[in-house]
């Protein structure tokens, strides 16, 4: 089959590449090569590559920005998703699309979860693009399937764990504070590629949750990966109000993959084992890019 993935220089992107190539023909593109909110260019790409699979990867993830860059943020979010699944429609393709737990309001007690049923309502601009875009994709096109994820990490691309273990390694003794009152489940990005490769496979249509089994807070996680890879740290835990951001996070992120287990389709792993295999695999690559 014929992909077409949009968003492929990102960590996902790259995973997904890396998975589906095995057994389809993949044409990865990002921004260079074929900007998605440009809707004549979306148009012309598709109609020449006739793809069977639009698996849309793209999106503006820096969440503090898009609060203030909301113009962009609005373009690449909602329009660029829109324009693609307008395409796949006319071409006949199946649209897959890529979302988040910034949906939600995450006002829920701790550990009760989000399935796909709960009413959405985000707290920020991103959430807002972000919910915007499942229903642009909903409107445009029959053939789809959504999956939010959230806390995502991977080797390649820029992430949490880069960013703690850069901290660590530049100053061992340095108290870094670490938000330890928000809630989630880290997903490894490679984990994600297998599951949206099971979710086309079974030609499955609607909204699904796709993160690791299990949760726990950025102060568990960073200190959880710091320990795997043997990287001492002075690293302290904080709450919310202690480090305060420009957009309002969820303080409960956490999503249970409940249409997955339905369709028999779940492959998520406990986020700790994934997080351990993460390590073992990329420990050496992870220490080389951040000296």
């Amino acid at each position: 089959m014929k992909i077409l993935i949009t968003g492929a220089a990102g960590q996902l992107g790259q995973d997904c590449t890396k998975v589906l190539e095995k057994s389809h023909a993949v044409t990865p593109v990002d921004l260079g090569v074929l900007d998605i909110t440009d809707r004549t260019a979306v148009n012309a790409f598709v109609v020449e590559l006739k793809p069977g699979v639009i698996l849309n990867c793209a999106a503006f993830t820096r969440v503090d920005d898009c609060e203030t860059e909301k113009a962009l943020a609005w373009k690449v979010n909602v329009e660029g998703p829109k324009n693609l699944a307008s395409a796949a429609e006319a071409r006949g393709a199946r649209m897959i699309h890529i979302s988040t737990d910034y949906v939600f309001d995450g006002k829920k007690p701790v550990p009760e979860y989000y399935t796909e049923n709960d009413n959405t309502h985000p707290v920020s601009y991103y959430g807002i693009t972000k919910l915007e875009a499942e229903k642009v994709v909903c409107e445009e096109t029959d053939r789809y399937s959504i999956l939010r994820t959230a806390w995502l990490y991977g080797a390649n691309g820029q992430n949490f764990l880069k960013t703690m273990l850069r901290l660590a390694l530049g100053d061992p003794e340095r108290e870094i504070k670490v938000v330890h009152d928000q809630f989630g489940s880290p997903t490894w990005s490679y984990r994600l590629a297998e599951q949206i490769e099971t979710v086309m496979d079974a030609d499955v249509n609607g909204l699904f949750h796709a993160t690791s089994e299990g949760h726990c807070t950025w102060y568990e996680l960073a200190t959880t990966f710091l320990d795997e890879m043997a990287v001492s740290n002075a690293f302290v835990p904080c709450t919310t109000c202690d480090y305060p951001t420009p957009a309002e996070r969820p303080t409960n992120s956490i999503l249970e993959n409940k249409r997955l287990k339905d369709e028999g389709l779940n492959i998520m792993r406990d986020w700790r084992a994934d997080l351990i295999q993460f390590v073992a695999r990329f420990k050496n690559r992870l220490m080389d890019e951040v000296k």
